[in-house]
């Protein structure tokens, strides 16, 4: 505050007293200069340190260098959409548990076919030193094990084997119930990322937004700055408005700070989900928010195309396939086995005696469930459990379903409503601003109606950025019920 009074008080003094004065300014900066460069503070450090000296010296000080966003690659909300599909995690899950669920109903399906294999084995077994006959042979060392047919016994078989029952077809309806819900539960982690990306884009759009109207503020202030200067220097106003107007300049840079740290968040946050790297350089497209369409038009879409509701039914009949498939052990399965080739002591054909040792074989299994200990029984009761609680499931779904869309849509619709009057609030506060400076700088104002002046268009610029946002976030929500981005 010592050096601040300099200018007022050199007004009394000699000419050579106040110019001695004067000079007090430009050494104490080159002083400060010199013992930062000595003891080498960080870069940070020594402008912080200039601003405050600069700004008690009644200097102006120019903003922070802003890095122009006009050079950067600019990316289009469908590209960010195409990218975002592409990386997002969430999504890739519930893609490949949707692949996997589709497989699985393959799998299914290749139940109900009759398998084949071919069956390749060598039997060794001690002798136990007497002879028998065996096959075609007449007479051959007799295996130890009864169980075996010969001491040298080999099998080169194809063998077809085909099961019958309700079981199967059950696994079948319950693999077709699961694909239909991991393609329902697909298309909500595919709204949800879209809407995740739109909210992130223009988030984005509102932080360059809102840094340019910082940029805009601190500009503005420097300027103020001036003008209050040279109506000092005039003996128009007091020293106390280049004061109001230092403080205002040294808070727009404080806040031209915060925002380019908002806009590097929001940058990185999108950045994760489109690049490889989120530090990756980019900025968004400028484009008009797009129309709400009518209600009765978003309550058609929703009714018929909501995934949130598809995968609610599919849970349903998940559980409804589960009680038959857990009902169908209480009925018996029929094996069918068709087998072909050889089962003899030598590999061959023909045995030694020109008998024919290739043949085949078929047989027909039925098996009748007598007692489980209650088994089946509680595993219907299971499954019936999980059916139950789907209805519900599907019950709350329906309901959220009207609720979240009424909400959604009259969220938009008063964001929409409110985008014009953001509008026209920052056209008025950039005109009273204009007219605010004009009648200080003829006099007939004071600093203090400047400065109102100022904030009430930053916040105005804000607010509107805000706006914008509100509304992108309130449409993205309600086309994640319509499926319509």
């Amino acid at each position: 505050m010592l050096y601040t009074d300099v200018p007022m008080t050199a007004r009394t003094l000699p000419d050579r007293r106040r110019s001695a004065q004067l000079k007090v300014v430009p050494r104490t900066l080159s002083s400060m200069r010199f013992f930062l460069c000595i003891v080498k503070w960080p870069l940070l450090a020594a402008q912080i340190l200039g601003l405050s000296f600069a700004t008690a010296f009644g200097q102006t000080v120019s903003s922070p260098s802003v890095a122009d966003v006009g050079t950067n690659p600019v990316i289009s909300l469908d590209d960010a959409i195409h990218r975002a599909l592409a990386n997002g995690p969430v999504f890739a899950a519930a893609m490949a548990d949707s692949r996997i669920a589709q497989l699985d109903r393959s799998i299914a399906r290749a139940g109900l076919l009759p398998s084949a294999t071919f069956h390749n084995q060598y039997l060794f077994t001690q002798g136990n030193g007497s002879t028998d006959r065996i096959g075609q042979t007449t007479t051959s060392a007799a295996p130890r094990f009864i169980a075996n047919n010969a001491v040298h016994e080999y099998a080169s078989q194809a063998v077809v084997n085909e099961t019958l029952g309700l079981q199967q077809l059950s696994a079948v309806t319950v693999a077709d119930a699961n694909a239909a819900k991991a393609v329902a539960e697909l298309e909500v982690a595919r709204r949800g990322l879209l809407s995740t990306v739109v909210t992130l884009y223009y988030t984005l759009a509102a932080s360059e937004s809102k840094l340019a109207t910082a940029q805009h503020a601190v500009d503005e202030a420097n300027s103020f700055v001036t003008l209050t200067q040279q109506r000092e220097d005039a003996r128009e106003s007091a020293h106390a408005d280049v004061l109001k107007a230092q403080l205002q300049q040294q808070q727009r840079v404080r806040d031209l700070a915060d925002a380019r740290l908002a806009a590097t968040k929001a940058h990185l946050e999108l950045g994760i989900l489109l690049y490889p790297d989120p530090r990756t350089v980019f900025q968004t497209e400028a484009s008009a928010p797009p129309m709400l369409p009518d209600r009765a038009e978003v309550e058609a879409a929703a009714g018929k195309n909501n995934p949130q509701l598809r995968s609610a039914l599919a849970s349903l009949r998940v559980s409804e396939a589960g009680i038959r498939s857990a009902r169908a052990a209480y009925l018996p399965d029929l094996a069918l086995n068709y087998t072909y080739g050889i089962d003899a002591p030598q590999f061959a054909v023909n045995g030694p005696d020109r008998t024919r040792n290739l043949g085949y074989s078929a047989s027909a299994t039925l098996d009748l469930p007598l007692w489980d200990w209650l088994a089946t029984e509680h595993k219907v009761k299971q499954s019936e459990i999980r059916r139950d609680a789907a209805k519900v499931a599907l019950s709350a779904a329906q309901r959220s379903l009207v609720a979240d869309l009424a909400e959604f849509y009259d969220e938009a619709a008063a964001a929409r409503d409110q985008l014009a009057s953001l509008d026209l609030s920052a056209a008025t506060a950039r005109e009273s601003l204009r007219l605010t400076r004009l009648r200080y700088e003829n006099g007939e104002g004071t600093v203090l109606d400047v400065v109102d002046a100022e904030n009430s268009l930053v916040s105005a610029e804000n607010a509107r950025a805000d706006g914008v946002v509100r509304y992108q976030t309130a449409l993205a929500n309600l086309q994640t019920l319509t499926g319509r981005f």
